[in-house]
């Protein structure tokens, strides 16, 4: 068989989160269209995803959790730069919002995180695969530091690194999509450095932020690859991660991280993503384009990945105008 041009890495987030998504991400696996779970530690369904991720020999990384829910370590109200009064982490924007004024305590950052790797093991009685960040907290400013040294400590290889090639020609995406990926960007461009010198890994190529719910199809996950590809010799094999959110929808009070699942989860756009990821025109995609779907157990070869320059990228968009 020849040699493929991209060794593609599917990653299904948010694993835990309900029972009826974790169905759909199973399903999906079984279906050979995902090829790696990122598991939520405290998310409502948790236990019961490990158990299917054993059964079926998934392999499973940590999906690490900053932002939604619960704190699985000892973090409390009021002692927590974590948490807000009613025991909550402070949200996706609330979190980012925290960092950037340097209100979060970046020893309890490790705490946490410590103490989601320690049930991961005891769900699973593994390490992870990898370690990413639940709406990318692993690479915020500070954060992205501690993540390096905790995965180093505990041999973790593989982490995620959110650089898509080419957001600036995705004008589906709408403008807090664009704003958010603007900031993931410029958060990822500068965590590569501290996660390169403590000697952690990831895909050449990163797709998934152009694809996300509804704005995913096969026509958009090809070319967000070939996008990644222009430039590079026709000779010249890559590896990839796709970052995909499939399942069935949520249906409230089941699911969330202890406050209930969001909207994005009780949406369509998840399902659509099912869909997707498991229809064979998207297959039919991978194999005209010399893509073949691995997991990143595949990855561990002791041959060096091929980092593809990434034109970058602050850049990529323009800044938000200001309301």
């Amino acid at each position: 068989m020849a040699r493929p041009r991209v060794r593609l890495v599917v990653t299904a987030d948010d694993f835990g989160y309900c029972p009826r998504r974790d169905a759909g991400i199973v399903e999906a696996f079984l279906a050979g269209a995902v090829t790696s779970v990122s598991l939520l530690v405290n998310g409502s369904a948790a236990e019961s995803a490990a158990e299917l991720a054993r059964r079926h020999r998934i392999p499973a990384g940590l999906h690490a959790n900053l932002s939604e829910g619960r704190p699985v370590g000892p973090a409390r109200p009021g002692a927590s730069s974590l948490l807000t009064p009613r025991g909550f982490f402070r949200g996706k924007a609330g979190f980012r919002e925290a960092v950037a004024a340097g209100e979060v305590s970046l020893p309890q950052v490790r705490e946490e995180l410590e103490a989601q790797l320690g049930r991961f093991r005891l769900l699973l009685g593994t390490d992870p695969t990898h370690v990413d960040g639940h709406q990318h907290v692993h690479i915020l400013p500070g954060v992205c530091q501690v993540f390096a040294e905790a995965l180093q400590a505990h041999g973790v290889q593989f982490t995620r690194m959110p650089l898509e090639r080419g957001l600036g020609s995705c004008p589906w995406l709408e403008a807090p999509a664009r704003a958010f990926a603007c900031a993931v960007e410029r958060d990822a461009l500068a965590a590569a450095g501290p996660f390169s010198c403590h000697g952690l890994r990831w895909p050449d190529v990163f797709v998934g932020l152009s694809t996300c719910g509804r704005h995913m199809s096969a026509h958009r996950v090809s070319g967000a690859l070939a996008r990644a590809l222009e430039g590079v010799p026709q000779d010249h094999a890559l590896t990839a991660e796709l970052m995909a959110h499939p399942g069935y929808p949520s249906v409230p009070p089941a699911g969330g991280c202890g406050e209930g699942p969001d909207a994005f989860s009780c949406s369509w756009e998840r399902l659509h993503e099912l869909r997707v990821l498991t229809a064979p025109t998207l297959r039919a995609r991978f194999a005209q384009d010399g893509v073949r779907l691995c997991a990143l157990k595949d990855l561990q070869a002791k041959e060096p990945f091929h980092r593809v320059p990434h034109e970058a990228t602050l850049d990529t968009f323009p800044e938000p105008s200001q309301p």
